[in-house]
């Protein structure tokens, strides 16, 4: 059999899975979902969500990836063999298949609009009938789709040293100075004050119901938790490496880039009299628009969608190692294989969300189209719901106790105790939970 690749440094697995962890909800949704919930006071309680209940989940599924050196399936099926508890394990690697089979497509808008960029963003177009003409296409977003998921299946197919964190090591911090770069760019525009006072002072006015689950809901999916990418990654990582520390530092950088690229469109959309509460179409349909206005609009708008782009990928590359890392361990097959069989799996059940803007816009699911509907029931039901059992498991079925052993098993500046004990126990799973049922309660209920 032949032996399972580790990281070559704790710097790789850092980047990496940060790199899994920055992707679209950071770049895309996060501004947005800040914007509709009024800023600062949004982002303050975003903050205490990721230390109460992303902190205490990406310990313990990187703990149970590492203890067991096993893809999701089978790290449970180790802990807990003879019980039903490595469904729990498969549900993440369904999550996997299934979220990288739209987020491709979205991703693929991405790459078409550094193109568009390239072209220039003409001050007075109507950017919504143009992206709403881009999406209703056919041809252009299926090979855009493509385009992306063929990178994707590269890298994985190249292995853990040799791809993902070869790529994580050159990517990431290409990521951070375009992102920095942006934020120069924007919080130096005339009147970008306004922008950056919504962004980072608390109007604790706007505050409902709502923000708190939204807040909960972000801090979850940022970190990539519930689909078993953090097991994944955890199962090539040293007994050398201290796991609590090295949550602190992927925590760090996903919530520094999140930040940052509120930082990047806020004070630009101010200072140039659009919306913040735009929504989804903030980055598609507002900030082209911006763009347009802005001197050297262009080469921004390149960079922002090279960025938007890159942190697709790197979220992507972990969303196929996760089922690539199934298949190989479970089933043996080899990894070459494995990825482009998989990789053209997911392409082909990304087609509906494509169809779902034409041939298939007559479909509704709740009013949802097919693309929405792929993303609900995975960030609604299989990622909470996978993300909750999973701090049940490694709470009351491998036990707390041996869960921070394995933590706590190399030396470093955090050693978990009788407070993490008690997130993992009860706050975390009582967040994830509550959440969950706000969001089906809302979507049937209203």
């Amino acid at each position: 059999m032949k032996k399972r690749e580790n990281w070559t440094s704790n710097v790789g697995f850092i980047l990496a899975a940060a790199g899994s962890a920055i992707g679209l909800g950071n770049i895309w949704r996060f501004p947005y979902v800040t914007g509709t919930n009024g800023g600062a006071a949004f982002l303050l309680i975003f903050l205490a969500a990721i230390i109460f209940i992303g902190f205490p989940v990406i310990v313990a599924e990187i703990s149970l990836g590492r203890n067991t050196a096993k893809n999701p399936v089978g790290a449970f099926k180790k802990i807990a063999p003879d019980t039903p508890w490595w469904v729990v394990g498969g549900l993440g690697v369904f999550t996997g298949f299934l979220i990288l089979s739209y987020y491709s497509v979205v991703a693929g808008w991405s790459m078409s609009y550094i193109f568009k960029a390239i072209n220039g963003f003409t001050p007075g177009t109507d950017f919504a009938t143009l992206f709403g003409s881009h999406i209703s296409g056919f041809g252009v977003p299926l090979f855009w789709h493509a385009a992306f998921m063929l990178i994707t299946v590269l890298v994985i197919r190249a292995g853990v040293v040799g791809g993902i964190q070869k790529v994580a090591k050159t990517l990431m911090p290409v990521l951070f100075l375009i992102l920095i770069t942006l934020v120069i760019r924007a919080v130096t525009l005339p009147g970008a004050g306004e922008g950056l006072s919504f962004y980072l002072k608390p109007d604790f006015s706007k505050i409902s119901i709502q923000t708190f689950t939204d807040a909960i809901a972000q801090a979850f999916f940022t970190l990539s938790l519930g689909m078993g990418a953090m097991i994944t990654y955890g199962s090539y990582l040293s007994k050398d490496d201290n796991i609590s520390d090295n949550a602190v530092y992927i925590i760090g950088f996903d919530t520094l880039i999140a930040v940052l690229a509120g930082l990047a469109i806020f004070p630009a959309v101010f200072a140039l009299g659009f919306s913040p509460s735009a929504g989804p179409g903030l980055v598609f349909i507002t900030l082209p628009g911006v763009l347009a206005e802005m001197p050297l609009g262009s080469f921004f708008g390149f960079l922002f969608f090279l960025l938007l782009s890159i942190s697709a990928l790197t979220s992507a590359i972990s969303l196929l190692e996760v089922v690539v890392s199934y298949v190989v361990d479970e089933k043996g097959w080899e990894r070459k294989k494995a990825a482009q069989i998989i990789g053209f799996i997911i392409f082909i059940v990304g087609i509906p969300p494509i169809l779902g803007y034409s041939s298939l816009s007559g479909f509704s699911f709740l009013g949802m189209d097919v693309l929405d509907t792929y993303d609900w029931f995975a960030n609604n039901i299989f990622l909470p719901l996978g993300g909750l059992l999973t701090s049940i498991f490694a709470a009351y079925v491998w036990k707390a106790k041996n869960m921070m052993k394995e933590a706590n098993s190399a030396p470093g500046k955090i050693t978990l105790g009788k407070g993490y004990e008690f997130l993992l126990k009860y706050i975390a799973p009582a967040g994830i939970l509550i959440i969950m049922a706000f969001n089906i309660w809302t979507t049937f209920v209203g």
